[in-house]
């Protein structure tokens, strides 16, 4: 019971802590443009920088300091970087689809809508447990992707401006008279294409980041610090150095406003601990096939109701988006009780030990002609 209840303790972190992290990122985004729009690379050195202080300096000091069970492995090692990679190429697609367009309000949605179904059939195929895959198990992958769609269609979105009055000013008049120029349907096209190759990066790089993270964790003895480390000193490099040498190359307009900074720092903090929520839910005895894919089905609820919060949206919430989260939630939980089981080996049988063959009786004394 202890152990369910850390269990989830642990995904619900994750959970609140990913909710917040896609809203909070846009604001630092924009707060860091210097001409209107989103930024990119210095919001994605935040992230990193704070992935670094919580992921690598902080687990470094207690391991120092009080040690823990595991053990460094190269395995482990090699699998744990791949997962901070994947992780930090998630993060990279959510700040590109800010950028062409895309808004929290259903870009999350999209991401931790189809992260599950990567996540989900990644792990079964590592297992080797594809033939056990049941119809209420797709049922429910179906039904948090479904949901996921339903709550971008239908979220809620600001009302349009009024047209002006009949009495509006010259000027007015005369920017009716002359709209400003439109972007070309080529443009827009590939504005487009590019939001969703963003958006398909980050369901790609984050549903194949729990599994990923598990075999390295269980690589080292089912240590926790150590395979954090890892996620963070390839956030490090990943989000630090190589956007900074970016930026050398090819600047940017953006800025490291305070504002900015510290919303994306805190979006940094809000996924660094996410992911050690992840690690404690392995470390528990959570399984990815079930913990991804509750964290998935519960993280775009925090998101989408928290993006209507601050924009002032309760109003604007429909029967459609309040059906959609509930889906959401609902595919989490099938997903959940139906996932393929992981059985115990089945004992091996003790061989009995064989018979001694029997000594045949050695002759006596008198027999030998020994006195």
């Amino acid at each position: 019971m202890r152990s369910m209840l850390l269990i989830v303790a642990s995904f619900l972190l994750t959970i609140l802590c990913w909710g917040i992290y896609g809203p909070v990122l846009h604001n630092g985004q924009h707060d860091m443009s210097t001409i209107g729009g989103f930024a990119r690379m210095r919001p994605f050195v935040c992230v990193g920088l704070a992935y670094f202080l919580i992921g690598v300096l902080v687990p470094m000091a207690i391991l120092a300091m009080k040690g823990e069970k595991g053990s460094w492995t190269m395995s482990g090692i090699v699998m744990s970087l791949i997962a901070g990679a994947l992780g930090a190429g998630g993060a990279l697609g959510i700040i590109l689809a800010f950028n062409f367009g895309g808004e929290p309000v259903f870009v999350m949605p999209l991401v931790f809508g189809g992260a599950p179904v990567v996540n989900s059939f990644m792990t079964i195929y590592l297992a080797g447990k594809m033939r056990e895959i049941g119809p209420f198990f797709l049922a429910g992958l179906v039904m948090v992707i479904m949901g996921a769609v339903v709550v971008m269609t239908c979220a809620p979105t600001k009302p349009k401006p009024a047209a002006p009055a009949a009495d509006a000013p010259a000027v007015a008049a005369a920017d009716a008279v002359a709209p400003a120029a439109r972007p070309s349907l080529g443009s827009r096209s590939t504005s487009y294409a590019l939001l969703l190759a963003s958006i398909a990066t980050a369901i790609v790089c984050w549903g194949t980041y729990g599994p990923t993270l598990h075999k390295g964790q269980a690589a080292m003895m089912h240590s926790r610090l150590r395979p954090f480390i890892c996620v963070g000193m390839a956030y490090f490099i990943i989000a630090v150095i190589v956007p900074n040498l970016f930026l050398v190359v090819s600047p940017e307009a953006s800025e490291y406003s305070f504002s900015g900074t510290m919303w994306s720092l805190l979006a940094g903090a809000a996924g660094a601990f996410g992911a050690l929520g992840i690690i404690m839910a392995f470390n528990f005895g959570g399984k990815p096939v079930f913990v991804m894919p509750l964290i998935f089905g519960g993280a775009p609820v925090v998101s989408t109701l928290i993006t209507t919060k601050v924009n002032g949206l309760w109003g604007e919430i429909n029967s459609f988006f309040i059906a959609g989260l509930m889906l959401v939630i609902a595919g989490a939980a099938m997903v959940l009780v139906f996932a393929p089981k992981s059985h115990p080996p089945a004992p091996q049988p003790v061989p009995k030990p064989e018979p001694k063959p029997v000594e045949e009786e050695k002759p006596g004394a008198g027999e030998t002609g020994i006195a």
